[in-house]
């Protein structure tokens, strides 16, 4: 995972990260400028979205409105099939389907690399939902090095994910920020190179025990560079 962003508001960060997505999930939107409508209106599982919520989407509809050269106000409505903000990803996957949404009604031709820098201002991790399966973001300045890659593995034909949901909530932004300010953050960024280049390496040749025996470390990196924060946010429990 990546853990701290350079640039809040491009939402770059501080290192290449390496995720899987998982189906049958999937995050169901659909969006449409209207020139008639007065404003925006924004909906994630039939609730009104207002606040940081709406900021985090309008990032997003704005970097479309700007490339497409339109100005026309936008509806967009968005359904998860599953919970959200318990680490399911229920985000990334929404601000994915917003970005292919979004891309598709405003008439513009982008790969799916291409729309992954539209989706990583509403969520880095966004970015790869966009490519799925096994995919690489790449951390830069610009777009132009900043997007996210699928990865060729065959590893993803027969993997299954098996969750259990503990009831927690999670405050993924001030988590960042807690990172940036942890004495362990430099120690990670040391690290992760190595570990991104063994992760590709392993998923090349379909090690399943190698990529989640690093996967496994990495989460117990991540947590210790959060718990070393100002805070000393310990997320794990009994």
């Amino acid at each position: 995972k990546y853990h701290g962003m350079r640039n809040e508001e491009l939402r770059l960060p501080y290192h290449d990260s390496i995720s899987v997505c998982t189906a049958p999930s999937h995050s169901k939107t659909t969006a449409a400028f209207e020139p008639e409508r007065d404003a925006d209106r924004y909906v994630v599982d039939g609730e009104v979205v207002d606040g940081r919520g709406a900021e985090r989407i309008r990032a997003v509809v704005d970097h479309v409105r700007d490339v497409a050269d339109i100005d026309h106000r936008v509806r967009l409505e968005s359904e998860n099939d599953f919970p959200t903000n318990i680490g399911f990803g229920s985000s990334s996957s929404g601000f994915a389907a917003a970005a292919v949404a979004l891309v598709e009604a405003a008439g513009l031709e982008l790969s799916h690399p291409e729309i992954s820098t539209v989706a990583r201002r509403g969520s880095s991790s966004a970015a790869r939902a966009v490519t799925g399966a096994f995919s690489q973001l790449y951390t830069g300045l610009d777009d132009a090095d900043c997007y996210s890659e699928r990865l060729d593995t065959d590893l993803e034909d027969d993997l299954r994910t098996v969750a259990a949901e503990i009831p927690a909530f999670k405050h993924t932004e001030e988590a960042h920020k807690e990172a940036a300010d942890s004495h362990m953050i430099e120690a990670r960024l040391a690290h992760i190179h190595e570990q991104i280049a063994t992760m590709r390496n392993a998923l090349r040749e379909n090690d399943f025990d190698r990529v989640f025996e690093l996967a496994e470390h990495d989460s117990l990196s991540l947590a210790a560079t959060t718990m070393t924060g100002p805070a000393g946010w310990v997320y794990w429990k009994p």
